[in-house]
């Protein structure tokens, strides 16, 4: 197998097995775990795998960003007003509506990243860009309301998670973006996750909570934080060292094709045609942005040679 496409198939695996974090979050909350418990144990139990992990794999990096005053500050942001929110706002829009629709509207996430940058460059988006701006709206407002404005097709409350959390998910991947170009995203986001692990339960008090301890709710748990988070995460920054990062962002839009077919087979959640023509019209927008790069990123590749 060459290099690219082992990185490729990697990729893939990484985005499919987000799908399979999202749908263990449902099961988990359907099933009586509270969304305050279910973010706590992610956050710290992946946390203190993924720190160990990066503390091996280069210890001398973790002590700088532990040491430094300013670093840990913004790590300390990162993880509260980035990861942390962005966590609990997702799972929350999954308990409000599922998993396939949760996932999805976060993935309007490109397109608030791309208007955040447009307006701090104080520069016209293209044509191009225009267009994945109109199809992400239009995506979000057909599953909002099936194409009748005058009532919601999801509730309010599922909306408005589901909305956080795109605009979240723009916060985690803007806030750290520094940090990471300097020292790298295994270390930044594992010691983020494990000080949003050791804060989150102090400020939700996720100890009043019970966790009943059946083998489906472990193999849940296991769903959520083995394969939806360490694994996943592990997995696509190796697929993405090897073919880049964007082309990695391509090919992990597979996750929220994972998480519908997976939400619809696992937990029988019913979708409409208008579900599928708002999410088609979402990962659209996504798709175009990531071509964008990924043809602007091969012709600088031209450009050098």
């Amino acid at each position: 197998m060459n290099q690219t496409k082992k990185g490729t198939i990697l990729t893939l695996v990484a985005g499919f097995s987000w799908g399979i974090s999202g749908i263990s979050g449902q099961y988990l909350m359907a099933n009586g775990v509270h969304v305050n418990l279910l973010t706590s144990l992610r956050l710290l139990i992946a946390g203190l795998f993924l720190t160990v992990l990066a503390y091996f794999q280069d210890k001398k990096t973790l002590k700088i960003l532990l040491t430094s005053k300013k670093n840990l500050l913004g790590i300390v942001f990162f993880a509260l007003f980035g990861l942390v929110l962005n966590q609990y706002a997702y799972l929350s829009a999954i308990h409000h509506t599922n998993a396939g629709t949760a996932t999805v509207l976060q993935y309007a996430t490109p397109v608030l990243v791309l208007l955040y940058t447009c307006l701090r460059e104080r520069i016209w988006p293209s044509l191009s860009e225009v267009v994945a701006i109109v199809l992400a709206i239009g995506g979000v407002y057909v599953m909002a309301t099936h194409g009748n404005p005058s009532e919601l097709a999801i509730t309010p409350t599922g909306l408005f998670w589901g909305i956080l959390s795109a605009f979240t998910y723009a916060a985690y991947l803007l806030l750290p973006a520094q940090l990471i170009r300097t020292y790298g995203s295994l270390h930044v986001i594992s010691l983020s996750m494990l000080l949003g692990g050791f804060l989150f339960p102090l400020f939700s008090q996720a100890w009043n909570y019970s966790f009943d301890m059946t083998g489906s709710n472990l193999l849940a748990l296991f769903g959520i934080v083995g394969i939806g988070t360490i694994f996943a995460y592990t997995v696509f920054l190796h697929g993405v060292s090897i073919i880049g990062p964007v082309k990695g962002s391509l090919l992990a839009s597979v996750e929220p094709v994972a998480s519908v077919l997976l939400t619809v087979l696992v937990m029988g959640t019913q979708f409409y045609l208008t579900d599928f023509i708002g999410m088609i019209l979402i990962i659209a927008a996504v798709l175009l942005i990531s071509l964008r790069d990924l043809l602007a990123s091969q012709k600088a590749h031209l450009g050098e040679k």
